[in-house]
């Protein structure tokens, strides 16, 4: 079995390299608010916070004394056919599709109560064409970095409605904690315990390597 794994293990000395790059690319891109202004493509993004929100008073003390700020939550946004490995060539299909996530993110914290939208900024990359195949590995390369905590601590801020007939489902820990979504209102299933987030939430900062 060894000589076996030995034969079929594929490894790089250069795909360090490459990521190392991209990452590097992104880390000196422009920081924006999050109304963005429009642009076209697919890639990988990185949400900052910087409000008075009490539970990520830590991270935004630590934010504002490096120059090299934790995002609170990394994410991707793929062209059309991505997953399928058939890319639409069609330029209006891919135009919008890494822009459209961030606004996404933009209305679901628009409808909560305790976060305020201007206290949230972001960075992107773009990737089209051989790149796109980068976007995946680009956005694990950063969470595994930053260990965003809307990434690996608070689960649901990246969620979808699901739509008519599905709303049987628990309300997410991040719905929990920051609720107004719409649809998540409408969720059915039993929530979280709100103890349970906040506790985690500081054995998280208590615990992560920063």
């Amino acid at each position: 079995m060894t000589d076996v794994t030995s034969k079929h293990t594929f490894r790089s000395t250069t795909i360090q390299a490459l990521i190392d790059e991209a990452v590097q690319f992104t880390l000196e891109t422009a920081i924006y608010p999050l109304l963005v202004p429009r642009f076209a493509g697919a890639g990988v993004y990185l949400l900052y916070y910087s409000g008075k929100y009490v539970d990520y008073r830590f991270l935004v003390e630590r934010n504002s004394k490096t120059e090299d700020p934790h995002p609170i939550y990394v994410g991707k946004a793929v062209p059309p056919g991505w997953r399928s490995a058939r890319q639409a060539t069609n330029t209006t299909q891919v135009s919008n599709k890494l822009y459209s996530r961030i606004n996404q993110h933009r209305r679901s914290i628009e409808q909560v109560a305790n976060l305020d939208v201007e206290n949230f900024s972001c960075r992107f990359a773009i990737l089209e064409g051989q790149e796109s195949d980068l976007i995946s590995t680009l956005e694990a390369a950063f969470i595994r970095r930053y260990k965003p905590l809307w990434n690996t601590q608070i689960d649901g801020f990246g969620n979808h409605d699901p739509g008519k007939g599905r709303y049987e489902q628990a309300p997410s820990e991040w719905d929990t904690l920051h609720p107004g979504r719409t649809w998540a209102a409408r969720l059915n299933g039993t929530p979280p315990y709100l103890a349970t987030i906040k506790t985690g939430i500081v054995q998280y900062f208590n615990t992560t390597d920063w």
